[in-house]
């Protein structure tokens, strides 16, 4: 998994590093995480799930992820996407990082 101090340049990556996570965290297959999948439903995330992983990414990812915000978070494009956002204003990503295809 990419440290904090690791640039992560655009939401394919930020992806595989949330991928990487589920496979290594949840022992969920590499086949089950896609954009699409539901955390809650497909991967049978609970909230403390979420408020770990919610964890996980503010450290490593120094960045900071609000209450409001996790609640509207159910897919993992929907992460991606959050991720993407909030390193967008820091200019770390390109401002054309759209969404996975």
């Amino acid at each position: 998994m990419k440290l904090k101090n690791e640039k992560i340049r655009n939401s394919d990556e930020i992806f595989l590093f949330l991928k990487k996570y589920f496979m290594q965290e949840f022992e969920i297959s590499e086949d089950r995480i896609l954009p699409e999948t539901n955390l809650y439903q497909d991967l049978e995330l609970d909230s403390i799930d979420a408020f770990n992983m919610a964890s996980m990414i503010e450290m490593k990812m120094d960045i900071e992820i609000e209450d409001n915000d996790l609640k509207k978070i159910v897919t993992v494009q929907d992460i991606v996407d959050h991720i993407a956002q909030y390193l967008s204003h820091d200019s770390i990503l390109p401002s054309s990082a759209g969404q996975l295809q």
